[in-house]
């Protein structure tokens, strides 16, 4: 599972940081508003535990851009200082899931994103969305405008790796790691693969969302929809 803290005081952001690694969680981090609304809307966090005061912009505008305007569902934990009942219904109005006052046990954190993700699993359905390409992560069914794509094995690994970090650029090694591990046959392999995955993704539409940076790697989006 990989969460995102989004906390500027270091003290608590290293207890919290260790804490979670401890567990067993990948864990990612930033110390302000707009870094940790950067690392939130091009990657994938299974949960975000979300200070409310940062800088930059704080948690409440933050949590509400996530939901409003870049329409992410990742469940979010609010952390605050401020208990009294105005302020936790201000976290869960701008689209918070949990609400934590500081100070807390670190048990208690690990408790409370068990079951928000329990829940949040329970409820949702798995989706991945990249414009009007959908791929459901417990029926590994990939379709686009409504027309089931075909994959094999590796495309489904591929596809996934490339949707869970859009619109981000995609590195080569990262998906040669994510297809083969430490044991990538050959340089001229992952190529093959992304010339079937384009194929199927692209090949029958009239706009094409796998892009080739030259160099570096890969990304999915619709570059035409973000200009």
């Amino acid at each position: 599972m990989r969460i995102l803290i989004i906390e500027d005081n270091r003290d608590i952001l290293a207890n919290v940081l260790d804490y979670l690694q401890l567990k067993g969680y990948g864990v990612d981090c930033a110390q302000d508003g707009l870094s940790g609304l950067h690392l939130a809307t091009t990657q994938h966090y299974d949960l975000i535990v979300l200070d409310i005061m940062l800088p930059g912009i704080d948690g409440l505008q933050l949590c509400n851009r996530l939901r409003q305007e870049a329409r992410r569902d990742t469940p979010i934990i609010m952390l605050t200082a401020r208990d009294t009942l105005e302020d936790r219904l201000a976290g869960l109005r701008s689209g918070a899931d949990d609400y934590l006052v500081k100070p807390f046990a670190l048990s208690e954190l690990v408790a409370r994103i068990e079951a928000v993700v329990r829940r949040s699993h329970g409820g949702r359905k798995r989706q991945l969305q990249v414009a009007d390409l959908s791929y459901d992560l417990d029926t590994l069914e990939a379709t686009r405008a409504g027309q089931i794509i075909k994959l094999n094995p590796l495309g489904h690994k591929l596809l996934t790796t490339l949707m869970r970090r859009s619109p981000a650029v995609v590195r080569r090694e990262v998906l040669e790691e994510a297809l083969w591990g430490d044991n990538c046959p050959d340089s001229d392999s992952l190529r093959s693969h992304i010339h079937q995955l384009r194929q199927a993704l692209d090949k029958p539409f009239p706009r094409p969302l796998l892009h080739t940076i030259h160099g570096v790697g890969y990304r999915l989006a619709d570059l035409e929809e973000r200009d």
